[in-house]
C-alpha cells in the first residue's frame, strides 16, 4: 500500500491542520491548492509560505478558466460578502456552485498519478448547515466513487468530518501548530474583516479554547 497521500489544501485552518495530521500520520504528503477566482486568494500564497517552511511538494492549480461556470457565488463574483454568523442564511451566498466535487476530482486524478492512496480534506461539522458538499453524506458518496473511478482505488479522508471548527484547533494546538500561518477572511485584504461568516466561526473557535487569534483584524 502506497504511503503517500494527497491534501486538498486551502491555506486555511482545517486545511492546515489537516495537513499537519496527515503528516503527523507519517505519510508522504502532497498539498494541491486551487485558484478558481476566489477573493481570498491571498489565502494560496499562506499555503506556498507553508508548504515552503514544511519542504512539502505543492501544485497550485489555476482553474479560473472555469470561474464562468462556477459562478453565482458571492466568492467569486462583484457580490459583497455576507456579514453574519454561518447559521445565517445568507451565508448561502457563499457557496460555489459543485465546488468541492470539482476539486476533489482533480485531487483523486493527482493522487492516481502518484499512486497515493488517499485524498485528504478538511470537511468539518461548522460546514454542514451552508454547505452541501461538507456534508458526511457526500463525503460518503464521493468515497464510493472514488474507489471505483479508476483503477486504482483512491480513498478520501475526512479527519475532522464530525469536528467543530473549535475541535479542529483544539487539535492543532495539541500539535502545536502556529496558526498565523493560516488566513480564513472571505475578503482578500491586509487584514482580517472580522464580520464575514469565516471570521466570526473563527474567532468563536479561539474564545472556545481561550485563546488569542493570531492574526489581526479591522475590528
Amino acid at each position: 500500500m502506497s504511503n503517500k497521500a494527497v491534501v486538498v489544501y486551502s491555506g486555511g485552518m482545517d486545511s492546515f491542520t489537516v495537513l499537519n495530521t496527515a503528516i503527523k500520520d507519517g505519510l508522504e504528503v502532497f498539498a494541491i491548492s486551487f485558484n478558481y477566482g476566489q477573493k481570498h486568494s491571498k489565502e494560496l500564497d499562506v499555503a506556498a509560505n507553508v508548504c515552503r517552511d514544511l519542504n512539502v511538494p505543492h501544485k497550485v492549480v489555476d482553474i479560473t478558466a472555469i470561474n464562468s461556470l462556477m459562478a453565482g457565488s458571492s466568492l467569486t463574483s462583484d457580490e459583497d460578502i455576507p456579514e453574519g454568523h454561518y447559521e445565517s442564511d445568507s451565508m448561502k451566498s457563499t457557496v460555489v456552485p459543485n465546488r468541492n466535487m470539482v476539486l476533489l476530482s482533480m485531487a483523486i486524478a493527482y493522487a492516481v498519478s502518484l499512486e497515493a492512496g488517499k485524498v485528504y480534506y478538511g470537511a468539518h461539522s461548522g460546514d454542514h448547515h451552508i454547505y452541501p458538499d461538507c456534508r458526511p453524506e457526500f463525503v460518503e458518496a464521493m468515497n464510493a466513487v472514488s474507489k471505483i473511478a479508476n483503477y486504482q482505488s483512491v480513498e478520501i479522508v475526512t479527519p475532522y468530518l464530525h469536528s467543530s471548527k473549535g475541535d479542529i484547533l483544539k487539535a492543532g494546538l495539541a500539535m502545536q501548530l502556529d496558526y498565523a500561518n493560516t488566513w480564513t477572511c472571505y475578503n482578500g485584504r491586509e487584514k482580517s474583516c472580522g464580520k464575514c461568516g469565516a471570521c466570526n466561526e473563527r474567532l468563536e473557535a479561539f474564545a472556545e479554547q481561550g485563546k488569542t487569534d493570531p492574526l489581526s483584524y479591522e475590528v
